[in-house]
């Protein structure tokens, strides 16, 4: 079997037999890929590997690849590095939870990617270390993934600009069909999009505005991929946001 090394971020598991499971995660070395894992829920002393396979944990691998087999297995896997609040803050361990979701369903390349890697890496830094502004960085991260996908706005925003999501660009008034982003989502999709995550405390927003904000982005990514509708992580996400 060919041994090599890697980082990742879990996006999903799947419970396998009784003791085993499988782990897809986005690589720095392979862009998504499936790990079966074995004897993770045994009793032999192994199961405390399952604390690291939790939504947005980093993770530093050596993996192996067989050509007769699908799935990729670790021949040693450890934390990539150190979570001291996504873990313990139902705040941000639900955003990580819609964070991993939404990168499962909406990346399916296989295909090392890594400027999206990057991206995805250090914001599950930056979520364990923000003080402030923890409600509006589910809204930036989605808004920065729109960019990595493809999905950013064709035009420079201009002050009381709609977003016209079938054209993908800022009008100067209201489109003649469903698919938009009003005057105040656009303005703040365009702040957002020019905000750097240690400044979101500075993004004033009330719930509402957040819920509908968050809506507009799911419309917009759900037009160019249908796999958002399945996100299920939504409706909590609303409830702590």
């Amino acid at each position: 079997m060919k041994s090599y090394k890697g980082r990742g971020i879990v996006l999903h598991t799947l419970k396998y037999g009784d003791s085993s499971m499988v782990v897809y995660l986005l690589t720095d070395v392979g862009g998504r890929r499936s790990y079966m894992v074995q004897g993770v829920r045994s009793r032999n002393g192994r199961g405390s590997k399952l604390a690291l396979f939790q939504p947005m944990f980093p993770v530093e691998f050596e993996g192996l690849e067989s050509p007769r087999q699908e799935m990729h297995r670790f021949k040693e896997v450890r934390a990539g590095f150190a979570l001291r609040e996504v873990p313990f803050d139902v705040r941000k361990s639900t955003m990580a939870l819609f964070m991993a979701e939404a990168l499962y369903r909406l990346v399916r390349e296989c295909e090392p990617n890594a400027t999206l890697f990057d991206f995805v890496w250090n914001s599950v830094g930056a979520l364990d270390a923000i003080e402030r502004g923890v409600a509006n960085f589910h809204l930036w991260f989605l808004v920065h993934l729109c960019r990595l996908l493809g999905f950013q706005p064709g035009n420079a925003y201009t002050p009381e600009s709609w977003f016209d999501i079938r054209e993908g660009e800022y009008v100067p008034a209201r489109p003649p069909h469903t698919l938009f982003l009003t005057r105040e989502c656009a303005r703040l999709l365009d702040e957002l999009l020019h905000s750097d995550v240690r400044r979101l405390e500075q993004i004033a927003l009330s719930h509402t505005e957040r819920t509908e904000f968050l809506n507009a982005m799911l419309v917009y990514l759900g037009y160019h991929l249908d796999a958002v509708s399945a996100v299920q992580s939504v409706r909590i996400l609303k409830e702590v946001f």
